[in-house]
């Protein structure tokens, strides 16, 4: 069966305005990022006179909206592009870039219209932070959105209930080269003893797709005195808020706490398997999420890929992963650690890409309605935003 061409489809309260487009991931490509195209369908009755305006929004929220940890909320739209699409400002035919598009505008007729953006190339990758069981209000986020409204003009108030707003995600996949498979040793000297404690920790590849097991290979040679009591092997993910504060949560989000012991003299060669999942961190505040369209499931945030030249500090959320060994050391004045820290990229593979000749030429609709999202925390939040209702700067075209 040939793949079928779904339009995500979503309608404003009073009915003079719907969004139509063909997807909601973007991918980044580090050198260049998939546009974002789409059709918006009008009333002209409904909308009695009123222009249509489209927005390509990237928005960085750091704390929820009652009240972060050190008391505050910060929201900073990090680029706003703003699109008049009717009346249009050029040919219908000019606006089309895609054939989705195309096909769009023949099935709706003559009252559709095309809107076409193109991210620039320093712009963050979706990433949220997951938050606890019982908070509210929105959540610590890079988020993307395309909003269509309609109102007197761009800089006039515009009515709730005369817009309409779509949450999509900008993600990368892995690159198709791999990179050499990380090592990492230590040589640890103690007092009273002659000889030291070596340790090898190696993975088995650098990049692994999200639901793949890691499998690190750790050496230890403890020609020293001192006994080891425990080997303690985790996944640590890293994300620092580089945009605001640079502040870094470090989460462990896989733990193997072996109780091997390595006693004076003696070796270990083992391999260790672990497995980081969200579905075994659910519940856990501050794990950070690729970016969550809020009627599908998410997973680990991608580890973060940067183009060279761009600063990080415009990126919000920084991704990272590291696997981390600990080797408990017993002593007569208590214990000690020793520990290693080896690097990772954790990514989802890229999909193989469907030919427009093998796409069903009949397009399928989907109604992207909150009545299907009853029981999902946070399924009511695209219309409790504040930014429906906007006037003068707010609302003005500007490219950042």
């Amino acid at each position: 069966m040939s793949p079928k061409n779904v339009i995500f489809k979503k309608t404003c309260k009073d009915k003079s305005v719907g969004v139509f487009m063909g997807k909601r991931d973007f991918v980044d490509r580090v050198d260049s990022v998939d546009p974002v195209d789409g059709v918006v369908l009008i009333d002209p009755e409904a909308l009695a006179g009123r222009k249509v305006f489209v927005t390509l929004s990237c928005i960085f929220r750091y704390g929820r909206d009652d009240m972060d940890v050190i008391g505050i909320s910060f929201r900073r739209e990090l680029y706003l592009s703003t699109r008049q699409v009717y009346p249009p400002l050029q040919d219908r035919e000019k606006g089309v870039h895609t054939k989705v598009q195309a096909k769009l505008l023949r099935k709706l007729g003559n009252n559709a219209y095309p809107f076409f953006f193109e991210f620039p190339d320093n712009l963050p990758c979706s990433v949220a932070l997951q938050p606890g069981p019982h908070d509210v209000g929105k959540q610590c986020a890079v988020e993307f959105e395309i909003k269509a409204f309609s109102a007197e003009s761009q800089d006039a108030k515009v009515r709730k209930r005369s817009t309409v707003k779509l949450m999509i995600r900008k993600v990368q996949y892995a690159p198709d080269m791999q990179g050499a498979p990380p090592s990492v040793e230590t040589t640890k000297d103690f007092v009273m003893s002659d000889k030291p404690l070596h340790v090898k920790v190696t993975l088995d590849k650098e990049l692994y797709y999200h639901g793949e097991t890691i499998h690190a290979h750790v050496n230890i040679t403890n020609n020293s005195n001192k006994n080891i009591k425990n080997v303690v092997v985790s996944v640590d993910q890293v994300a620092t808020v580089v945009l605001y504060s640079n502040d870094s949560y470090i989460k462990c989000v896989d733990i193997e706490d072996s109780g091997d012991s390595v006693s004076a003299g003696a070796t270990l060669q083992k391999v260790y398997k672990l497995l980081p999942l969200l579905a075994n961190n659910r519940e856990r505040r501050g794990i950070a999420l690729d970016g969550k369209l809020k009627h599908e499931d998410t997973n680990l945030a991608s580890s973060s890929i940067v183009k060279d030249g761009v600063l990080k500090e415009v990126l919000g959320i920084m991704v990272s992963y590291k696997v981390m060994v600990k080797l408990i050391i017993g002593g007569m004045m208590g214990s000690s650690e020793v520990g290693l820290e080896v690097p990772f990229t954790l990514m989802h593979p890229k999909p193989e890409a469907v030919k427009e000749s093998e796409m069903e030429d009949e397009l399928v609709f989907q109604e992207f309605k909150r009545s299907y999202l009853k029981g999902i925390i946070g399924a009511g939040d695209d219309d409790d935003e504040e930014g429906n209702v906007s006037g003068g700067d707010d609302m003005a075209p500007k490219e950042k």
